[in-house]
């Protein structure tokens, strides 16, 4: 019987791309080699896009007759970076196979920052470091060589999205716990900014790790440019034309992959913002009232300076009860509030244990917060979709627009959907939510949202529940677990992560102290058979 071939499938190019660097890693921690990978596809990126108007200016024709191709102001006109002679990609890769290939891409990098002042501070300057071997740097050099980045053909194939963000997550991968700290799994932020729909107007992060959140914002707009009445045509400017962000990072080499990251997709980076205190000692946009805030803060944050803002003019909602000083949940939730405008609308990720807390007064935040018309929407997020933690996570949606409007249609309601069972395990620790989920989830909340007739509730799934009224949220003291309200098993819902730890604390104290008064028994009969006096 003759044997059946086997089908070769071909692997993306990120795949084959990220197999290749990685082996390239060696010995070297995930964590500094991201910025290495990261940085030399930057420099490829615009390396190419520099060239691609360098020949249009170099042969002056049409629009471009009288051009000076070596002007760095030519190409901040056209809002392309200026690459001076010693930092393009050519001279870099003929020196690749140099001992000195290290300090060529570092000075390279200062050139860049010094031509391109949007840069400064920014890309990363470890190429000479001992520590990296510089036989391995020039194979990286020669690997991202194979593939064009900053092109228009390219360009309009997302090539460079594509593999600048699927390293992110790789890396992220590759650094566990911390990687969680500057990239939230695509999936998630796909499914909030879906929900959002930030069409145009001032997108807020004031915790924004690489971008994620405004990357996925452009996508959207371009993805809806049918949306614009005719400016589809100008689809590469319709997010620069419609939308303005806002971003703030308190770690600086995150900062930095966040600026390269928006600066790769020709977003407007200026109001991105660094400072080492971060968002709550120090909110760099203490003016700003956004259309929409997007976010993944930390969860359960007990380091967030709370002892030293307990009279904040932020807690609007906490007035009597400050945000517990030990866990910023609820800090976080009125930081988004103050920066929105009256009909604006946030949507960020908490732990889970946010919906039903009763610690240190949290409940009485959550209940003002609910009175007051601001919670449209819950969604319960499946297990193992984030990378740095365990914890289980849920989406909330505040709008102020419902809070500001009395007569709004659903002022009283609020929306629990359940997404407990959906999406795909694509290893043992890590679970996906696919398009058709996404595609799922923000249909039913603005199809709910839009008072349209298509939504109705879905036992196990979704629940439109009242807050005031016999089994509204009133009446279960304010919990905004959904299985309560959908009709799905309590017992996972009623996890509190502040509450367990507490709980947990106390019985091993109890157990050391019934440890340790067992041990002095055990000292005092053995002391007994010795003979000896105790």
């Amino acid at each position: 019987m003759a044997r059946t071939k086997k089908e070769i499938k071909e692997q993306p190019v990120e795949q084959v791309l990220w197999a290749a660097a990685d082996k390239l890693r060696k010995n070297m921690d995930a964590a500094e080699y991201k910025h290495i990978v990261l940085g030399l596809i930057f420099l490829k990126y615009i390396s190419d896009n520099f060239y691609e108007l360098y020949r249009k200016l170099e042969a002056g024709e049409g629009e471009y007759a009288g051009s000076a191709p070596n002007d760095p102001y030519e190409y901040r006109a056209e809002n392309v970076f200026y690459v001076p002679p010693q930092a393009r990609w050519d001279f870099l890769q003929g020196r690749a196979k140099l001992p000195t290939v290290g300090k060529d891409v570092d000075d390279a990098m200062e050139a860049i920052e010094k031509d391109n002042p949007s840069l400064k501070g920014v890309l990363p300057k470890e190429y000479a470091k001992e520590k990296l071997d510089k036989q391995s740097l020039g194979g990286l050099i020669d690997l991202v060589s194979t593939i064009a980045l900053g092109d228009s053909v390219s360009r309009s194939n997302d090539v460079l999205g594509r593999i600048y963000e699927y390293f992110l997550g790789q890396f992220a991968l590759a650094e566990g716990k911390k990687g969680g700290q500057f990239y939230t799994p695509r999936c998630v932020v796909q499914l909030l900014v879906e929900m959002l729909e930030p069409y145009s107007g001032r997108v807020l992060d004031p915790c924004c790790g690489s971008g994620g959140m405004f990357v996925q914002s452009e996508k959207f707009v371009e993805a809806h440019a049918d949306h614009y009445n005719g400016k589809a045509k100008e689809i590469d400017k319709l997010f620069e034309s419609e939308v303005s962000v806002y971003g703030q990072e308190s770690n600086q080499t995150t900062w930095r992959l966040c600026k390269m990251n928006l600066a790769l997709r020709g977003i407007d980076s200026s109001n991105v913002k660094w400072n080492n205190e971060g968002s709550f000692l120090h909110d760099e946009f203490t003016d700003v009232r956004a259309d929409f805030v997007i976010a993944n803060p930390p969860f359960n944050d007990s380091d967030w300076s709370g002892e030293l803002l307990r009279n904040d003019g932020r807690w609007q909602y906490s007035r009597e009860t400050p945000p517990p000083a030990g866990n910023a949940n609820y800090a976080w939730i009125q930081h988004f509030l103050y920066h929105l405008n009256p009909k604006g609308i946030a949507g960020f990720v908490l732990a889970k244990g946010s919906l039903s807390s009763k610690t240190n007064g949290e409940d009485k935040i959550r209940k003002a917060l609910i009175d007051a018309g601001l919670v449209d929407c819950i969604v319960n997020l499946p297990t193992k979709l984030f990378l740095n933690t365990q914890i289980p996570a849920c989406l909330w949606f505040l709008s102020r627009e419902k809070e500001n409007n009395p007569n709004h249609p659903r002022r009283d309601k609020i929306l629990f959907i359940d997404a407990r069972n959906m999406g795909t395990l694509i290893n043992r620790r890590t679970r996906e939510l696919t398009d058709d989920d996404i595609r799922l989830i923000a249909d039913t909340y603005h199809n709910w949202k839009h008072a349209d007739a298509a939504y109705a509730d879905v036992p196990g799934f979704c629940k439109a529940a009242s807050i005031g009224g016999e089994g509204g949220v009133a009446t279960l003291d304010y919990v905004l677990t959904p299985g309560r309200y959908i009709g799905l098993p309590d017992d996972e819902e009623e996890f509190d992560f502040a509450e367990r730890v507490q709980s947990l604390t106390a019985e091993l104290e109890k157990q050391m102290q019934e440890e340790a008064q067992l041990n002095e028994r055990i000292r005092i009969n053995l002391a007994k058979v010795g003979g000896k006096e105790v």
